[in-house]
């Protein structure tokens, strides 16, 4: 689970800012656009297989 603490004298703003970063690069909103729908195997290997070209 991830966290920001808030800094004395930060804004709330900058530290959304920071846990908004954070959650990107550990792949969370990634990670969970990709479980809101499921798709069928084969549906991946076809999508997969089109990324390559």
């Amino acid at each position: 689970m991830s966290e920001v603490e808030v800094r004395k004298d930060e804004s709330f703003e900058s530290a959304l800012r920071r846990f908004k970063r954070k959650i990107e690069r550990e792949g969370i909103l990634k990670e969970v656009k990709e479980r809101k729908h499921y798709e069928k195997p084969s549906e991946k290997k076809r999508k997969k297989s089109r990324r390559k070209f």
